[in-house]
């Protein structure tokens, strides 16, 4: 395990754990649902973002045999049919409006297991979850050419007019049916938005009208493919033809290695609405030419033109000198769609000499570092408001709708919070547009303590603005809350006085503070005030409406000051 953790991180990878399905779901649901489950080893590995060519087995083991230089990056081959013998897909106009490009190709005479087929189907998921953006921008498409019979045809029609029996159904639905049907489907009911509201569906046919699959959302059951397939026709539509092209080249080159011929990729026409004809999986190779001295220099190190080139070599990206040593060649696989700059190619060069390799020097530069300002203040505050007897809180930056309007008395338009497009839960709607939610949910958790409960909290808050280029502005506010069986407004007041006289601001109108009576729709009326200092409002001090303390699950009085720390700078 250890060596292979290593080896991992030689290769750029996180080994993230060493677990298995038990385990899994025993620190999930507990140990009573855990019987039963599988104890077999797992690696949990964690693959950037940009290598799709990692992302099932069978990519990875060649990746890292690479590394190894135990075997040579094999030559991926596609091979063209003879006019008329190949598979077609014909793409009709209609598709135009809902998904308007397609690629095909086919692995012929290939050899499953149930280890192979499962990994093949797993590579699908993984890549519709990333880079085709939940099938947003690509669908794939896998079925057995031996049930169906080409040309293709990719069309779209009207929802009633396509029927036909999804995949693992018994029966057949007309599409407006199926998107019923898959309405409740924890899998598939997040896909149906992408086509749900179009005129027209995606469909595609075999030349005898079966349905081989209506993409996004399902595959037909008549193709369906299993262990015992040996001839698969892929096919993959989608909104970005880039996407498309890299997708169907990684599936391809990722288990042409079963194939009766490995590493060889029947090629398939495809067939534009304009009578044009493109030759798919392209299986790109291109070349690439780069300075040694410029992957040094990036790097920090000083090698040899031919042991970078060897470097190279060990990351899949054949490389070879040319020239009298002053030119690297690189050679770029059609499995690296992440190589797109001279950058891609040193970061790999990097990988392959090892970062704990690289030698650490002292930059040439020589600068004095500094606390930020607002910092410093910030961490000087905190040091005295704990010797004032409060104590420190750190609550999230995110909260819901109710924390920061309904609870404190407001209407959430009117405080210019910044909102999440798609929270993840109801607690995380909203950024926080005061401190004060967050401390009295504290004292809300920690309500069996002995009182009085003393808190405060130094954090930004965020508030929209228009004027910044971000549309948003963060404000360092400082909050303070003394939660009793009597309100302590004095205290609290007592507080205020305190931290003006730590930032020397002294209380009169001319050059310092001064507080005015106020109301405030979470406090109480008749018992809050505005803070005014440095010649503009910077708070507000108060006790708090029973309502507001009802509403946060609270049962004492309970009074509060936040300001804006940011004029003191």
């Amino acid at each position: 395990d250890e060596e292979f953790n290593e080896l991992c991180f030689e290769f750029g990878l996180e080994l993230d754990e060493i677990t298995s399905e038990k385990d899994i779901i025993s620190k999930e649901k507990g140990e009573e649902k855990a019987k039963g489950a599988s104890d077999t080893i797992l690696y949990k590995i964690d693959v950037p973002a940009n290598r799709y060519d990692l992302l099932c087995l069978e990519g990875l083991v060649r990746g890292l045999q690479v590394f190894k230089e135990r075997i040579n990056l094999p030559r991926y081959e596609k091979i063209v049919p003879a006019q008329g013998e190949g598979q077609r897909l014909i793409i009709t106009e209609q598709t135009v409006q809902v998904r308007p490009h397609a690629v095909a190709a086919v692995l012929r005479n290939i050899t499953f297991t149930k280890e192979r087929y499962d990994s093949f189907i797993e590579l699908q998921e993984k890549l519709h979850q990333n880079i085709c953006r939940r099938r947003a921008l690509v669908a794939i498409g896998t079925h057995d050419l031996d049930t169906i019979s080409g040309p293709f045809t990719f069309t779209a029609k009207a929802p009633s007019e396509i029927k036909f029996k999804p995949l693992n159904q018994s029966q057949e639905y007309t599409a407006s049916q199926l998107m019923d049907l898959y309405r409740t489907d924890s899998h598939l009911r997040h896909y149906l938005h992408l086509i749900e509201n179009k005129p027209l569906y995606p469909v595609i046919y075999d030349s005898n009208g079966v349905v081989l699959s209506m993409p996004p959302i399902i595959n037909g059951d008549h193709t369906k493919i299993s262990v015992n397939t040996r001839n698969v026709f892929i096919e993959c539509t989608g909104t970005d033809i880039t996407k498309a092209k890299i997708v169907l080249d990684i599936i391809v080159t990722m288990f042409s290695e079963y194939c009766e011929k490995p590493f060889s990729v029947e090629a398939a026409e495809v067939v534009y609405p304009n009578g044009k004809t493109h030759i798919y999986p392209e299986l790109a190779y291109r070349k690439e030419k780069v300075k040694p001295e410029l992957i040094n220099k990036k790097i920090g190190i000083s090698e040899t033109p031919s042991s970078l080139a060897k470097l190279l070599t060990r990351m899949c990206l054949k490389s070879q000198i040319i020239g009298n040593g002053n030119n690297i060649e690189v050679e770029i696989p059609p499995t690296r769609a992440d190589i797109i700059h001279a950058c891609d190619i040193i970061e790999d060069a990097a990988i392959a000499y090892g970062y704990n390799n690289i030698q650490m020097t002292i930059p040439k530069t020589y600068t004095i570092a500094n606390q930020l300002p607002l910092n410093k203040l910030t961490e000087l505050l905190r040091l005295d408001l704990a010797a004032a007897g409060f104590t420190e809180a750190l609550t999230f930056a995110l909260c819901s709708q109710e924390d920061i309007a309904d609870k404190l008395g407001m209407d959430i338009s009117a405080t210019k919070a910044v909102r999440i497009a798609n929270p993840k839960t109801a607690e995380f709607q909203v950024a926080r547009t005061t401190l004060l939610p967050g401390l009295l949910k504290t004292i809300a958790a920690n309500r069996k303590m002995p009182l009085p409960l003393k808190l405060f909290e130094i954090s930004d808050i965020v508030v929209k603005d228009p004027n910044t280029d971000v549309g948003a502005r963060n404000y360092r506010h400082f909050c303070a809350v003394y939660y009793n069986k009597s309100p302590g407004f004095e205290i609290i007041h007592g507080l205020l006085d305190r931290v003006m006289q730590l930032l020397e601001v002294p209380p009169n109108e001319e050059n310092g503070y001064t507080i005015k009576a106020t109301e405030g729709s979470a406090f109480f009326p008749g018992r809050c005030a505005e803070i005014f200092a440095k010649g503009q409002s910077i708070g507000r001090l108060g006790v708090l409406h029973p309502d507001v303390i009802t509403k946060f699950e609270l049962t004492m009085p309970c009074s509060a000051l936040e300001i804006n720390i940011e004029p003191f700078v």
